[in-house]
C-alpha cells in the first residue's frame, strides 16, 4: 500500500468525511547565467505530500515529505481550532478528463545536466556580439509527477515536463545604456529554441541604441507577446476571479454581460492548448478542465474559480483549482487556489509588422517591468518600459528612451485597436503562464524617465 493510500484508509478508518491526498515528484535543473558565462548548475529532486481533510464542514490541512510518521494524526490535531464552512458542499467525483497534447516529453523527464549546459551555452553564443557587454540569465528544466486521491474515488495521475529559459542583454554603446531580453518557454524541447532566445535578445538590445527622449504626450502602444503577457499576468488575471469579483473587488464587478471592450478582443482561460505551460486534463482537486470565454467579442462572459469560492457563491467549480509550483509545474500546497491555467488572447489576423505600418504616432514596447495594480478596485495600474522602445513616426521605427505607463484596465480594454497572429506562450518569473499575440492600443499617456 502507497503513502497516499494508507492516508486515505486512515482516513476511512476513522469516519472523517472527506479526505484528499495530493503528492508530487518532482525534478529541476537550474543554469543560470551571468557576466556572459555560466556560473551556477544545480539540480533538486523533491517529493511530498498535502492533505485535505472535510469533517463536519470542518476544513484542516497540512504538508509532509513522504513516509513521516503519523502525518495524518498532526493534522487532526488542529481539528478543534477550525470553524465549520456550512457553504461547503463535497471534493470532486470521478469524471471523464480531456486528454491534452504536447504536455510530457520523455527527452525533458530524462536530460542530463552536460545538455542543459549545452543548451545554456548556445543562448549565450547566440546573443554574443560585439556591441554587447553583459550577457546574464537562467535555463529551468522540470519534470514531475502529480497524483491525486479522495475519499471519493477519485484517482488520477499526470507526468509533466516544462522548460523555460531567458537571456538578458547591456550595451553602453552611444553612450545611453540599452537592453534586451529574448525569452521562451514550452512543454517539450521541441518547442523550445535555445539559439531564438539569444538571438531576440540581440536583436531587441542592439536595435535599441541611441535612443531618442519620447516627450510627454498620447501614444498609440503596441505591446509586443512579452509585454502584454505582463499585463495579463499582473493586471488582467485577478479581476475574473470569481473570489475577487463576488467580493467586488474585481474593476469588472457587476459587469457580466456587458461590453468591457473592443470587439476584436477576446479572452480566454485555455489549459488544453498543446505545449502551453499551464495545461493540463484535470485541474488540482480533481476537476476536469475546459476552455472557458472570460471577454468574448468584448463581451464580460466568464469567472474562473476552484470548488471553495465556487460553492461560497452557490455555484460548481470551473475547474480551476490551483497548485501553484515554482519555477513551473505544480506544487504539494494543502489548499488550491483559484488560478486561470492559460490566461490567452484569441490571435487577430493581422502581422506585427502591419500593426506597426499603419501607426502613424505611436511606442513599440518589447518589454515591462514593475508592473503592478495600484488601485486594483478601479483598474488602475503602472510600469514601466526599459527594454525594446521603439518610437513609431508614419510607420517607420526608430530607437527611444525609457518611459512610465501610468493607466487604466478599463480604459486600456476599450481602446484596443488591433490584434496580431503571433502568439507566443509568456511566463513571467513567479507568476500565471500566458498565451499572447502583440496588441496595439490608443491613446496611452506616457512620460519619460
Amino acid at each position: 500500500m502507497s503513502y497516499c493510500d494508507d492516508i486515505l484508509a486512515k482516513s476511512r478508518a476513522l469516519r472523517l468525511d472527506e479526505c484528499e491526498v495530493a503528492s508530487i515528484q518532482k525534478k529541476i535543473i537550474t543554469v543560470r547565467i551571468t557576466d556572459s558565462e555560466i556560473v551556477e548548475i544545480k539540480q533538486n529532486q523533491e517529493e511530498s505530500v498535502a492533505v485535505r481533510i472535510i469533517d463536519e464542514k470542518k476544513i484542516i490541512s497540512g504538508r509532509a515529505s513522504v513516509n513521516e510518521k503519523n502525518f495524518l494524526e498532526k493534522i487532526l490535531e488542529t481539528r478543534p481550532f477550525a470553524k465549520p464552512k456550512n457553504f461547503w458542499k463535497t471534493l470532486p467525483y470521478p469524471s471523464k478528463f480531456t486528454p491534452v497534447s504536447k504536455t510530457h516529453d520523455p527527452r525533458l523527464e530524462n536530460i542530463s545536466g552536460s545538455l542543459a549546459v549545452d543548451i545554456a551555452n548556445e543562448m549565450i553564443n547566440s546573443s554574443t556580439h560585439k556591441d554587447i557587454i553583459r550577457i546574464s540569465g537562467s535555463l529551468n528544466i522540470v519534470s514531475e509527477k502529480f497524483h491525486l486521491m479522495n475519499t471519493n474515488g477519485v484517482d488520477c495521475s499526470d507526468d509533466s515536463t516544462f522548460i523555460s529559459a531567458t537571456i538578458n542583454t547591456d550595451s553602453n554603446t552611444g553612450g545611453l545604456p540599452v537592453s534586451g531580453i529574448g525569452a521562451s518557454c514550452a512543454r517539450t524541447l521541441g518547442g523550445f529554441s535555445a539559439h531564438k532566445v539569444g538571438s531576440d535578445a540581440l536583436e531587441m538590445c542592439t536595435s535599441s541604441i541611441g535612443p531618442k527622449k519620447i516627450e510627454p504626450d498620447l501614444y498609440d502602444i503596441i505591446f509586443e507577446p512579452f509585454a502584454f503577457g505582463e499585463l495579463l499576468a499582473f493586471v488582467f488575471s485577478a479581476n475574473f476571479n470569481l473570489k475577487t469579483y463576488s467580493e467586488k473587488r474585481s474593476c469588472f464587478a457587476d459587469k457580466i454581460g456587458e461590453s468591457i471592450s473592443t470587439e476584436n478582443f477576446t479572452l480566454i482561460d485555455d489549459p488544453h492548448s498543446p505545449d502551453g505551460i499551464g495545461s493540463k486534463s484535470f485541474d488540482d482537486e480533481g476537476t476536469a478542465t475546459t476552455p472557458q470565454s472570460l471577454i468574448k467579442s468584448g463581451i464580460l462572459s466568464g469567472l474562473y474559480s476552484d470548488s471553495f469560492e465556487a460553492f461560497k457563491n452557490g455555484i460548481s467549480s470551473s475547474g480551476n483549482a490551483t497548485r501553484l509550483g515554482s519555477p513551473m509545474g505544480r506544487q504539494a500546497q494543502p489548499l488550491p487556489i483559484p488560478l486561470p491555467h492559460n490566461i490567452k488572447v484569441i490571435d487577430g489576423n493581422v502581422s506585427k509588422e502591419e500593426i506597426i505600418k499603419d501607426t502613424k504616432k505611436g511606442i513599440l514596447v518589447g518589454r515591462l517591468w514593475y508592473t503592478y495594480p495600484v488601485n486594483p478596485e478601479q483598474g488602475d495600474f503602472s510600469c514601466t518600459a526599459r527594454s525594446g522602445i521603439k518610437i513609431i513616426e508614419n510607420g517607420k521605427t526608430s530607437p527611444g528612451g525609457s518611459v512610465r505607463i501610468v493607466h487604466n484596465l478599463k480604459t486600456l480594454l476599450k481602446n484596443i485597436s488591433s490584434v496580431g497572429n503571433d502568439s507566443k506562450n509568456i511566463l513571467q518569473w513567479g507568476s500565471i503562464p500566458s498565451i499572447t499575440p502583440t496588441v496595439k492600443v490608443g491613446k496611452i499617456k506616457i512620460s519619460p524617465l
